[in-house]
């Protein structure tokens, strides 16, 4: 099966749904604008997930999974730098610290975590490369794809909605103006209360996601509830010049009318379906 290709054409969603029905093994790497994604599969079963240099190590998966503590993570950094995973995990369970479902389960998690962020990948390119294995070091799963697929065509349904709601990451957040409102009594998670400590109209909500360690989606939709709530508003950053295309239109002779009134009205038409 060559696969090979772009974003554009093929979800993520899709290329597991091909890889799944096919049966096949080797690894789908994929090229994203800020970052490069490889996930291996074995008859069809993803075995391995990588995005970027992230550390897939034993002690590190384990402790992002919060089966060891930041001082257990230390401590084996410490002690067994020198060990390998498989060596390191056989010493855990002999050790009667972990068993090895314990183990198997906690690379699970991380790579059905690293499939998930793969789904709101939208632009890039992907290629297959039949027969290729995950380093022979690491520890290796078989996951059936089928959830995960499931999964991947939910998101990215919610995706295009809030890509449609917040369409650009690089506006910024204001509260509202609401008379007898008060924050503190509302109930936010602490995902939003970490959004709402950044929320000032200089820092764009793209600048907000990085300092709160979200992504696109999970970003836009928090916004999307703060914005639903009547808390928030969208506008334009503070001390930010007009795009180019802004400065242009505002340039050119104004419209007559008749084309006024016609865009009025597919706004009005617009914002009626929503």
């Amino acid at each position: 099966m060559a696969l090979r290709g772009n974003l554009r054409d093929f979800t993520v969603t899709q290329l597991l749904n091909l890889i799944n029905l096919a049966h096949k093994t080797g690894v789908l790497v994929i090229e994203g604008p800020k970052d490069a994604a490889r996930v291996f599969f074995r008859d069809g079963k993803m075995s391995y997930a990588q995005i970027g240099n992230e550390d897939n190590r034993l002690a590190n998966v384990l402790h992002k999974t919060n089966r060891l503590t930041t001082g257990q993570l230390r401590a084996i950094q410490l002690r067994a730098a020198h060990v390998s995973d498989k060596e390191l995990g056989l010493l855990l369970i002999n050790a009667g610290q972990m068993t090895q479902d314990d183990i198997l389960s906690a690379f699970q998690a991380r790579f059905t975590e690293t499939v998930r962020r793969l789904f709101t990948w939208v632009e890039g390119s992907f290629r297959f490369d039949n027969d290729a294995m995950p380093p022979s070091d690491r520890i290796t799963v078989r996951l059936d794809l089928e959830n995960l697929i499931i999964e991947g065509a939910r998101q990215l349904r919610e995706f295009e909605q809030l890509n449609d709601e917040i369409p650009s990451l690089e506006m910024a957040l204001r509260f509202t103006e609401r008379p007898g409102s008060n924050l503190q009594k509302m109930n936010l998670s602490v995902e939003e209360w970490r959004v709402v400590s950044y929320i000032n109209p200089k820092n764009t909500i793209q600048q907000i996601a990085s300092a709160a360690k979200m992504n696109d989606m999970e970003i836009r939709r928090i916004v999307y509830g703060l914005i639903q709530a009547g808390l928030v508003e969208i506008m334009r950053p503070e001390g930010s010049l007009p795009s180019p295309q802004a400065r242009a239109r505002a340039a050119a002779p104004m419209q007559n009318r008749e084309e006024q009134k016609s865009l009025v009205n597919r706004l009005i038409t617009r914002i009626r379906a929503i």
